[in-house]
Order: structure tokens, then C-alpha cells, then sequence
């Protein structure tokens, strides 16, 4: 359970990485590093999305890090360094959503509170968003606040122009008929960071997609492609939850929502109808940036990173 080291993108200092199990035996990596400067603020509890590994945030590791933050972060069973699911192990696959949430208890009770300091808030991306929505509205939550970069909460139609009932309905009875481990019509093995820049639906940001591309070159173990439908049906469920008009009213957690201006991957509109209905939470579009916010140009990023030190009362952040 080691992280993978470039000229480019070297591992930051300090990192402590292990493997955790799972409820169900599942091997998770994690790892955590301590804050660089003062004041110490508590830990940022990191979680990327769907294909998405450690290796990729740790520009964003550094980021938290000089603002006075510890960084806890994990791969999602499935991708990244932890356990795979299937034999196929490009095809990014889950039973459930619930079984990300236990996940992320585990995560919780056998790392973060033993290990890093309070208070702790949340940042999760995509997918992660989803995780984390879903973890805000239980009683007794471990954060203080969440911080979410263009969560799940349904798909873009240009990447299923289809109805959603239409959607859920060909992978339910893509499951029904024992077809749950397959890839979703026209998947394949090549993870999205590996597409030709030109192509990429998730970055305006040439540096930093080559970055993570040379990332999977040297550790293309740690990628994987299209999801199956047995995800797509898991995260249709998940996402029909979170489309529900009382669940944002149902929100415990204090949380600032961003969302991108160009997303290919999500729907920037539902995002935006479901913080109009949050009681605790506000939300910031960022025109022109694409799916992957905290992979963008430096002027998206600075605009994110703003308004994060404002949300959470940071000043005099040294660069």
C-alpha cells in the first residue's frame, strides 16, 4: 500500500499510508499527513470520485496542508490502491452505495478520530459528493462542515442523453437479467485520464492532465474505465434519494456547494435546484471550469480556493 512518486507530482512529505478492512474483508487504502504551518485548524477529511486515486489530490494535499490543515483521504473500494471487485479490474464496479457509506464509517472510526485532530470538515468530489450527502443528513455527524466539488446528484444528459427513468430502468433490468458485471452500453478499459487531452470532458488544464495521465503510465493499476451496470443502477438509486425535494431540507451539516459551469459529467442544474432547497448550505458556480475543479486552470482554483478561505475563515495563507 505504497503511493506512487513522480518528479512531477512527488508524494508530500510526510505521509503515513496503510490498509484498512472493510466490514466485508474489502482492502482499503488510506493515507494522512499532518498540517505544515499554524495555525493548526483540524483535519480536511479528503474524498475523490468515481475512478478517481490519492495520487491525483496531491497538489490539493499541499494546498490544504499550508493552510494549517491534517489531511486524511482513502480510494473508494474499487479503484485507486484498494481492492478490487471483479477480475476485470478496469471495470468500476459496486453492489451498493451503502456499501461506500460503511466505507467511509470504517474510514472514520479506524483512522480519522483515532489518529487526527478535531475538528474535522469534509471535501468530496463527485461521486465522493454523493457519499457525503447522504452521510449529512444521519444525526451525530463527525463534521463540522462539508465542502463539495460538483457532487453527483444526477448525470449530465450529454453523457446519457437519455430520460433518467429511461436509464435506471436499462440497469435494473440489466441486473435483473444476470447482466450486472458488464460494462454500461459502449464502456470500455481506458480510465478518463487517459483519453487524448483534445477529447476530455474534465479539465481545461493541460499541465495538470498530463500530470495525472503520466500518473497512470507509470501505475496503470491504479486506473480503471467505464462503470458497470450494476454501478449505474447503484448510483441511479443513490442519486433518486438525493433528487427527493425534502431530502436538501434534511441537510444537518453546514456545507458550501460548488459547481461547474461546464460539466460534462454532472448535472450542473441539479445541483443547483438542490441547494436552493438547503436550510444549512450555499452554493458557487465557477463559469467555464469543467467536471474536474480542483484539477483546472489556476484561475478556477484560485476562484475555489477563495472562496473556501472565506467560508472557513482562513487569512494570510502562505503560497
Amino acid at each position: 500500500m505504497q503511493l506512487v512518486t513522480l518528479a512531477r507530482n512527488p508524494v508530500p512529505s510526510g505521509a503515513i499510508v496503510d490498509e484498512l478492512k472493510a466490514d466485508d474483508g474489502v482492502r482499503l487504502r488510506f493515507a494522512r499527513w499532518s498540517a505544515t504551518r499554524g495555525p493548526r485548524r483540524g483535519t480536511i477529511c479528503l474524498f475523490g470520485g468515481r475512478g478517481e486515486f490519492i495520487e491525483k489530490y496531491f497538489e490539493v494535499i499541499a494546498d490544504l496542508r499550508r493552510r494549517g490543515f491534517a489531511v486524511a483521504t482513502m480510494d473508494w473500494r474499487g479503484q485507486g490502491g484498494s481492492e478490487r471487485l471483479l477480475r476485470n479490474t478496469r471495470k468500476g464496479h459496486v453492489r451498493d452505495f451503502r456499501d461506500y457509506q460503511k466505507d467511509l464509517f470504517r474510514f472514520m472510526k479506524d483512522v480519522v478520530l483515532p489518529d487526527c485532530p478535531p475538528p474535522f470538515v469534509a471535501l468530496a468530489h463527485s461521486m465522493g459528493g454523493t457519499i457525503l450527502l447522504h452521510q449529512a443528513v444521519k444525526p451525530g455527524s463527525w463534521f463540522e462542515r462539508i465542502v463539495l466539488s460538483a457532487p453527483l446528484i444526477a448525470l449530465n444528459r450529454e453523457k446519457t442523453p437519455y430520460p433518467q427513468a429511461l436509464v435506471r430502468a436499462y440497469s435494473e433490468v440489466g441486473c435483473m437479467f444476470g447482466m450486472s458485471t458488464a460494462y454500461v452500453y459502449g464502456g470500455y478499459d481506458i480510465p478518463e485520464e487517459q483519453v487524448a487531452f483534445e477529447d476530455n470532458r474534465i479539465t481545461n488544464d493541460h499541465e495538470r492532465w498530463t500530470r495525472n495521465k503520466s500518473i497512470l503510465d507509470v501505475a496503470p493499476e491504479l486506473g480503471i474505465g467505464s462503470p458497470t451496470i450494476q454501478w449505474l443502477r447503484a448510483a441511479s438509486r443513490a442519486c433518486i434519494q438525493l433528487q427527493n425535494p425534502s431530502f436538501p431540507a434534511r441537510v444537518q451539516v453546514p456545507m458550501l456547494v460548488f459547481a461547474a459551469g461546464n460539466d460534462k459529467i454532472v448535472s450542473t442544474p441539479a445541483i443547483e435546484d438542490f441547494c436552493v432547497g438547503l436550510k444549512v448550505g450555499t452554493h458557487i458556480l465557477l463559469p467555464g471550469s469543467e467536471h474536474e475543479i480542483l484539477q483546472e486552470t489556476d484561475d478556477v482554483r484560485q476562484r475555489f480556493w477563495a472562496a473556501f478561505d472565506a467560508y472557513l475563515g482562513i487569512r494570510d495563507v502562505e503560497v
